[in-house]
């Protein structure tokens, strides 16, 4: 019964011809997946480079959060379609008007999150840094940033995730990653096994880099964990005493 299920879905010969190698203008399952990777990689990156300056700028400036999350909303609610369409003349059918679209996507998600980050830190904690000398720059660095990077970790963890996801609509100018499988496999008249190939490693593909994400969050913030642990051994012996 399980056999024919999967056998119904899953044409095991299609994923081993089309695993590595493919004819010519046709992505293999490996070449996508790695196009996916890097797709989403550079969103995320060039994300994280634009919102962080503008989210310090709008944090130290009130006046400046509003119009800031403004545009960013703005482009963040424009359907990925529709923003496709409206690049293709400055930038053609190329990466860069995927890349645009995917980096426009992850900007109010960072830039909150930088904001929220900072807003974060306890008032004593800054009077205290002022009160030892610290200059701005040195409170932002050596203070407010690593006190805030959980908070702006969170937010690269989302905006990766969706980054993952929306990096299949490009398949549409052609550069989705694993999106063209999908699109591909509703023009073959819904060939399962293609669209399940899309689909399925893109999930993966979300769940390994939201796992990175956090490991990453962990060299970055080892305190954390020692926190953690002296947490769970506060808790360990309330229960001890509260037994005895």
């Amino acid at each position: 019964m399980t056999r024919g299920l999967v056998a119904e879905f899953i044409n095991w010969t299609w994923v081993r011809e089309n695993f590595a190698n493919t004819p010519p203008g046709t992505p293999s399952i490996v070449s996508a997946t790695i196009q996916h990777i890097e797709l989403a990689l550079i969103a995320v990156a060039v994300g994280t480079a634009i919102s962080l300056p503008l989210g310090i700028w709008a944090y130290r400036r009130h006046a400046v959060y509003v119009p800031v999350t403004v545009v960013s909303g703005l482009l963040y609610t424009v359907p990925s379609l529709a923003l496709f369409v409206l690049l293709i003349p400055i930038t053609g059918l190329s990466v860069w008007t995927v890349e645009i679209g995917l980096v426009s996507y992850t900007l109010l998600i960072l830039i909150r999150n930088v904001v929220a980050g900072l807003v974060s830190v306890p008032a004593d904690v800054r009077d205290a840094a002022r009160g030892m000398g610290m200059t701005k720059r040195q409170l932002l660095w050596r203070v407010e940033m690593p006190l805030a990077l959980p908070v702006i970790v969170a937010g690269v963890r989302v905006a990766t995730v969706s980054s993952i996801a929306l990096v299949t609509v490009g398949a549409v100018i052609g550069f989705g990653g694993l999106g063209y499988f999908i699109l591909d496999g509703l023009n073959r008249y819904f060939f399962k096994t293609e669209i399940l190939v899309g689909i399925v490693l893109s999930v993966i593909l979300a769940l390994l880099a939201d796992a990175v994400v956090v490991w990453m969050q962990r060299l970055l913030m080892p305190w954390s964990r020692r926190d953690r642990r002296t947490r769970r051994a506060v808790r360990t012996a309330d229960v001890a005493t509260e037994s005895a």
